[in-house]
C-alpha cells in the first residue's frame, strides 16, 4: 500500500500567506503561467525563409508587430527606477526642513504626493511612543498590521520588540518609534532606491525634531539609510556607527538585527541581545 498523504496544514498555509503580505486572490481560478509564457515565445521564433534576406528587389510588408524581438530596454529607462527624481526630492526636503515641530512634519508627510507608495497604503505610519525619550529605534517600513493601524511595529514583529525592550528595563511608551518608509510597499516588497530618497528628508528631520541620544537601527536597510555604510546587517550589528542630522549633529546609531529576522532565525537573537546590552550601557554612559 502507497504512504498515505498527509492533510494539507491549510491554517498554517493562510498564516504564511499573511506574513508574505498577501492579502487576497487575483482570480479564482488558477492559472497556467508556464502556458502563457510558452505562447509568445512560438509567435516570437521567426522560420528559416525569413530568417533570409528576400531575392526580390521589390519590398516585403513588414512582419507583425507581435513576431519581432522587443528591442533592448534604453539605459536612460533602466536608470530612471534606481536615480531619484530629484525635483521630487528637493519638494520633499523643502517640505520636511521647514517643520518646526513633529506634528507639523507629520502634517506635511500626510500632504506629500511625491512618492507613489501613499497611493497604495491603507494608513501612513509616523511614530508611537515618547518622542521625548533619549532612544529611537527606527525599522525600514510598515508591514500588513501596521498599516492596518498606522502605528509602526504592531505585529509580530512589534510584539518581539516589546519583550527585547523589557529585557534591558525599557517600556515601549517611554522610547521612540519609527520607520524610514512610513507607508507600507505593496505585498511588503522591497522600497526602491526611489521611495527610499523621497522619504530621506522626513525621516531625517524626524530624527533631527525628536533629538534623542541614541538611535538603533532595525535591520540593514535601516541602518545603511541613517549611517551610509554598504555592508551587510551581519557584518554592521555590534558595531557602534553615527548619523549626522542636517544641522550637523552627530546621533550614535546601533544597526541591530530586526524582530522580523529574528522570527525566522530564533538562533539569532543571541546577538540582538548583545546589541541591546550595548544600548543599554551607552544610555547609561550618557546620561
Amino acid at each position: 500500500m502507497g504512504k498515505q498523504q498527509e492533510p494539507m496544514d491549510v491554517e498554517g498555509l493562510l498564516r504564511f500567506y499573511a506574513e508574505a503580505g498577501v492579502d487576497s486572490a487575483l482570480s479564482d481560478d488558477p492559472v497556467d503561467r508556464f502556458a502563457e509564457a510558452a505562447k509568445p515565445k512560438a509567435a516570437a521564433r521567426p522560420s528559416a525563409d525569413t530568417a533570409q534576406p528576400p531575392a526580390s528587389p521589390s519590398p516585403s510588408p513588414a512582419p507583425p508587430a507581435a513576431s519581432r524581438p522587443a528591442p533592448p530596454t534604453p539605459v536612460a529607462a533602466t536608470s530612471r527606477s534606481v536615480v531619484p527624481d530629484e525635483a521630487q526630492v528637493a519638494i520633499a526636503r523643502e517640505a520636511a526642513g521647514t517643520a518646526a515641530t513633529l506634528d507639523e512634519l507629520r502634517e506635511r508627510l500626510a500632504a506629500f504626493d511625491g512618492c507613489n507608495l501613499k497611493f497604495t497604503a491603507k494608513n501612513m505610519c509616523f511614530s508611537d511612543g515618547d518622542p521625548l525619550s533619549d532612544i529611537m529605534f527606527i525599522g525600514e517600513a510598515p508591514g500588513r498590521d501596521e498599516d492596518i493601524e498606522g502605528l509602526p511595529f504592531v505585529g509580530r514583529s512589534g510584539q518581539l520588540l516589546n519583550r527585547m525592550l523589557a529585557a534591558i528595563g525599557l517600556e515601549r511608551q517611554n522610547v521612540y518609534i519609527a520607520n524610514t518608509i512610513p507607508w507600507r510597499p505593496p505585498g511588503n516588497r522591497t522600497p526602491t532606491p526611489l521611495e527610499t530618497e523621497l522619504c530621506r528628508p522626513f525621516i531625517e528631520r524626524q530624527i533631527e525634531l525628536a533629538d534623542p541620544k541614541v538611535l538603533v537601527a532595525l535591520g540593514g536597510p535601516a541602518a545603511k539609510a541613517l549611517t551610509g555604510a554598504q555592508e551587510g546587517i551581519l557584518r554592521l550589528r555590534g558595531n557602534w556607527k553615527a548619523h549626522s542630522t542636517p544641522s550637523g549633529k552627530v546621533i550614535p546609531v546601533m544597526p541591530t538585527l530586526h524582530p522580523a529576522y529574528l522570527l525566522r532565525s530564533p538562533a539569532q537573537k543571541r546577538f540582538a541581545w548583545r546589541d541591546f546590552l550595548a544600548v543599554k550601557m551607552k544610555l547609561r554612559e550618557l546620561g
